[in-house]
Order: C-alpha cells, then structure tokens, then sequence
C-alpha cells in the first residue's frame, strides 16, 4: 500500500456512488472516488475536468452540458467519456451532489 492509498479517506457515498455530504469533498477525497471507478491515477486532464464541472456547479447549481465543457478545452465530445468512462463518473469524482434522476440519466448515457 502507497503512502497516498494509506491515508486516504474512505468517503461516505450513497447508493449512486455520490458524496453523502458533498462538502466533504477535497482532492484526497476525488482520488479515491476515481480509484472505486477504476481510475488509478488522476492527470492534469482529469483535473481540467473536475474544476470545470465544480466551477459550473457553484455558479449555476445544475450540471454542464457535457459538450461545452469538451469543446471549451478544443476536445472531441468524447473526451469526458474517455476520462471517466461515464459522465456521471466525472460527476462523482468531481465530489457534487447528486444532480436529481433526470440529470443522473443524462450523465450515465454520456
């Protein structure tokens, strides 16, 4: 066991996989919601992601449009896909709280 795996908090998830309390949240916390998603190591592109989607969350309290959020990085659409394998996976790590059955929906069929 790495040193980082060592003290890394388990987070408290619900049954979607999403932060109980989201403002729990903080990079440790990120890292090992990615690790249960099967994202071993987060790079810059993941973060780019992760700060966008908690940028967009505290200015206007529903998910992005996945689109724009690839497209303001000049990345395919794909690009969050090939990240996280789901949207809703980014939405996860990103430590947000849970955007409601129809956002949920919209994420996983990203």
């Amino acid at each position: 066991m790495s040193t980082a795996e060592k003290f890394t908090p388990e987070p408290s998830l619900d049954e979607n996989g999403l932060l109980l309390n989201p403002d729990d949240w903080d990079e440790h916390i990120a890292v090992a919601i990615a690790y249960r998603a099967g994202i071993r190591r987060l790079s810059n592109e993941h973060w780019k992601v992760i700060n966008a989607l908690r940028a967009h969350y505290d200015r206007f309290g529903v998910a992005p449009a996945m689109h724009n959020i690839c497209r303001s990085y000049g990345q395919s659409d794909a690009w969050v896909h090939n990240l996280f394998n789901t949207c809703m996976d980014a939405w996860r790590v990103a430590g947000l709280p849970d955007p409601g059955e129809e956002a949920r929906t919209y994420l996983n069929d990203m």
